[in-house]
C-alpha cells in the first residue's frame, strides 16, 4: 500500500511539474513576443490606443504612460507574472487533491451501501479501488453470515420452545395420573415414574440448549491455563462417556504419545474434547470404534477423533463451525442440539491459538485439533 502511494504522490508531482512547465513557458513567450519582442510594436500600440479611449490623452502623452508602465518595469511585470502562473499551478493542484478525495469519499460512502454495485474511483486510485471493493465484498459476507447465524437461532428458539411442550405435557399428564390413582399397582406406578423421569430428563435438555444460546451471545472467553497431562485427559474423557457408548455397542479407544503435556484451560480444553466426542457418538454407526490419538509434531500438538458412519457432506462440512448450525437440522431429533458444540469449541481452541478442522468420506470423518506446544 505504501508503494501505491508512493506512485500515486510521484504522478500526482509530475502532473504538477508538468503544469508548471507549461505555464512558465507560456510567461516567457507572452513576454518576449508581446512585451519585448517581435509583437511588442502591435502590442504597445493597442495599449495606447486604450490609455487615449480611456483617459482622453493625446498619442505622445499615452506612450509616455505606456512607457512608464511597461517598460521601466519589466521585472516587477515578469515577477508578477510568475506568482499569477504559480497561484494557477497551485489552484491545479488542489483540484487534482481534491478531486480524489471527493472519490475516496465518494466510494466510502457506496462501501456502507447494502448494493451489489462496484465501487469505481480514477485510474490513478486503482489500488485504492480495489481494496474498497475487497472490504465491501468481505463486510457483505460477513453481513449475510450474521445474518443466517440470527435466522438459525431463532428457527431453533422456536423449534426448542415448540419441542419443550411435548415432554412438559407428558410430566404433567403422567404426575396427574400418579396423583390421581392413589391405588394403582406398583408396576404400573413404577413404569409412570420412568417414563415421567425420562421426559423431565429431556426437557432439562431442552431447557440448558436455550441457556447454552443465552451464554454463548453474553460470555468472553477467558482462559484459566495449567499443564495438563493430555492422555490421562483423554482417558478419563472416553470413561466418563462408557455410559453413551455401551448402549449403542460403541468403544472409544486412546492411542496417545506418554508424557505429552499441553499448558491449556483444563476446563474449556475438556469441553472442546466432549464436544466433539458427543458429535462423533451421535452419527457413527452402532457397534463401531471411535479412534481418538494425540501426538507432537514439531511444534504443535495433534489431537484427532476418528469415527465411522455417515459422510459429511462438502458443503456441510463447510459449516459445523459456525454458531447454530445443526448437521441434523430435523426439528425433535435427538441428535441435534444447539448447533453451538463445534462453534464453541472452535471459538475455545482459537483462543490457545490453535485450530480445529474436519475432513469426511464414505469411510470416516476426522476431527483435527491442533494446539502450539508452547503457548
Amino acid at each position: 500500500m505504501n508503494k501505491q502511494f508512493s506512485q500515486l504522490k510521484q504522478k500526482m508531482i509530475g502532473q504538477v511539474l508538468l503544469i508548471a512547465i507549461l505555464a512558465a513557458i507560456m510567461g516567457f513567450v507572452f513576454y518576449y513576443v508581446f512585451v519585448d519582442g517581435i509583437l511588442q510594436a502591435p502590442f504597445a500600440e493597442m495599449v495606447v490606443s486604450i490609455i487615449v479611449a480611456l483617459f482622453n490623452l493625446d498619442y505622445y502623452e499615452a506612450v509616455n504612460v505606456y512607457s512608464r508602465i511597461f517598460r521601466q518595469n519589466k521585472v516587477l511585470w515578469l515577477a508578477f507574472g510568475f506568482i499569477v502562473l504559480l497561484l494557477i499551478v497551485f489552484y491545479f493542484a488542489l483540484s487534482r487533491f481534491k478531486n480524489y478525495f471527493i472519490a475516496i469519499s465518494e466510494g466510502i460512502d457506496r462501501l456502507a451501501e447494502e448494493s451489489d454495485k462496484e465501487i469505481v474511483l480514477p485510474e490513478e486510485l486503482d489500488f485504492m479501488e480495489r481494496k474498497l471493493n475487497s472490504v465491501k465484498g468481505a463486510l457483505q459476507k460477513r453481513a449475510q453470515a450474521v445474518q443466517e447465524a440470527e435466522q438459525r437461532k431463532n428457527d431453533l428458539v422456536v423449534y426448542l420452545a415448540h419441542d419443550i411442550k411435548t415432554p412438559l405435557t407428558s410430566v404433567i399428564g403422567y404426575l396427574s395420573l400418579l396423583s390421581e390413582a392413589s391405588d394403582m399397582p406398583i408396576e404400573q406406578k413404577a413404569k409412570y415414574v420412568d417414563i415421567t423421569l425420562e421426559k423431565a430428563y429431556r426437557l432439562e435438555q431442552l431447557i440448558n440448549e436455550f441457556f447454552e444460546i443465552t451464554r454463548f451471545n453474553l460470555q468472553s472467553i477467558v482462559l484459566d491455563k495449567e499443564t495438563i497431562p493430555l492422555p490421562f485427559m483423554l482417558m478419563q474423557l472416553a470413561d466418563e462417556f462408557y455410559p453413551l457408548l455401551a448402549p449403542r455397542g460403541q468403544k472409544a479407544n486412546v492411542n496417545a504419545e506418554e508424557g505429552i503435556k499441553v499448558y491449556a484451560d483444563p476446563d474449556k480444553l475438556a469441553r472442546v474434547f466432549n464436544n466433539i466426542l458427543k458429535n462423533a457418538i451421535a452419527y457413527s454407526e452402532e457397534n463401531s470404534v471411535i479412534d481418538i490419538s494425540a501426538l507432537k509434531k514439531d511444534t504443535s500438538i495433534i489431537v484427532s477423533f476418528k469415527n465411522r458412519g455417515k459422510a459429511i457432506p462438502a458443503q456441510k462440512l463447510e459449516l459445523i463451525f459456525e454458531k447454530f448450525y445443526r448437521l441434523d437440522s430435523a426439528r425433535g431429533t435427538q441428535t441435534g442440539g444447539s448447533g453451538l458444540g463445534l462453534a464453541i469449541a472452535k471459538e475455545i481452541i482459537v483462543a490457545h491459538g490453535g485450530t480445529i478442522s474436519a475432513i469426511s468420506n464414505e469411510e470416516e470423518t476426522v476431527f483435527t485439533v491442533m494446539l502450539p506446544l508452547k503457548n
